[in-house]
């Protein structure tokens, strides 16, 4: 009971964040530009937003299909990936087709498979967290030159690599917006790819995601009871979170879809775009996968749930 209680006590991490200024300092002149008296280590929440206007990202103002073709980067990719990309602002998310080779995904999997064995990143469950700073291979793979102008272009600014995530598993995690997670100012303003390292089925616990969805409102702490109070977070477990999904969309119409990919493909979406896993029915099987989220550089980054600014490492890339 103490340790919960001190695990939402503000100060408490607060004072945790104070040494580690040079993961946070980021946020210092987005919080000046908003108008915000905050220090580097403050607790940050949407509520500190209330009342400032957020501006939408361009392919959440104008239609992608017809503002991509206007763009030079955007005629310079190959005919097949700007069809696959124009449905972007109707559907919250696009699907590119066998993006790495097979050769790649080998590399990728080989390369989790050592760093696992070498112990210098683990498997926390199904999820290994962050190799990418620990693996040049797997940082490489998520800051691909190619799949980097394909997600600028989609938000219309300069996006930056933030955090991995390997699955050997399928996360059969309930519906939700990775905005509450990640979340940014304005609103919107992350972006997230789904790599298949491997073939997808119905058995091995595939993605579902709601087409249309990331045109809802964003929903934050307030909305399901959980702001808390100037010195303790809120109260509310996460399953109350995902209730609420489960709430907003039994009264909406979207179509469930559920991914089948092919080695290579990458799922790329919409930070509101609501997703989850599917069951993973057969057990004896693996789902593997990586999972990299990108940072509007222009942004506040922080986590709604838990009110805290966002860590940052600086990425070292190896020649």
């Amino acid at each position: 009971m103490l340790k919960q209680l001190i695990r939402k006590f503000k100060p408490s991490y607060e004072l945790y964040n104070f040494f580690k200024r040079d993961q946070l300092v980021h946020n210092l002149p987005k919080y000046k530009k908003f108008g915000l008296d905050k220090k580097y280590y403050s607790s940050i929440s949407s509520q500190d937003f209330i009342g400032i206007d957020s501006p939408l990202n361009i392919h959440d103002r104008l239609n992608s299909r017809d503002n991509l073709p206007t763009q030079p980067a955007f005629m310079d990719l190959p005919k097949r990936r700007q069809s696959e990309l124009l449905s972007w602002s109707d559907e919250g998310y696009v699907i590119l087709k066998r993006f790495f080779s097979a050769d790649r995904v080998q590399l990728i999997n080989d390369e989790v498979a050592q760093l696992d064995l070498s112990g210098k990143a683990k498997w926390v469950g199904n999820k290994m967290m962050f190799a990418i700073h620990y693996s040049n291979i797997i940082l490489k793979a998520s800051a691909d030159p190619e799949l980097m102008k394909i997600i600028n272009l989609l938000m219309g600014k300069r996006m930056e690599l933030f955090q991995s995530i390997n699955f050997l598993t399928g996360s059969e995690q309930r519906t939700h917006s990775d905005s509450v997670h990640m979340s940014t100012f304005p609103y919107g303003n992350i972006i997230a790819a789904w790599i298949a390292l491997e073939e997808t089925s119905i058995d091995n616990g595939p993605l579902h995601y709601y087409p249309g969805s990331h045109k809802l409102p964003y929903v934050v702490n307030q909305d399901y009871g959980n702001s808390g109070s100037r010195l303790f977070l809120g109260d509310k477990n996460y399953s109350a979170y995902e209730d609420k999904i489960s709430d907003i969309l039994s009264e909406q119409n979207f179509e469930r879809k559920i991914l089948l990919a092919q080695p290579g493909d990458v799922l790329l979406w919409h930070s509101n775009l609501l997703h989850g896993g599917e069951p993973h029915h057969d057990k004896n099987l693996t789902r593997k996968s990586l999972v990299t989220h990108y940072y509007a550089e222009d942004a506040v980054c922080f986590h709604e749930i838990s009110q805290r600014p966002t860590l940052k490492r600086k990425l070292d890339f190896q020649q």
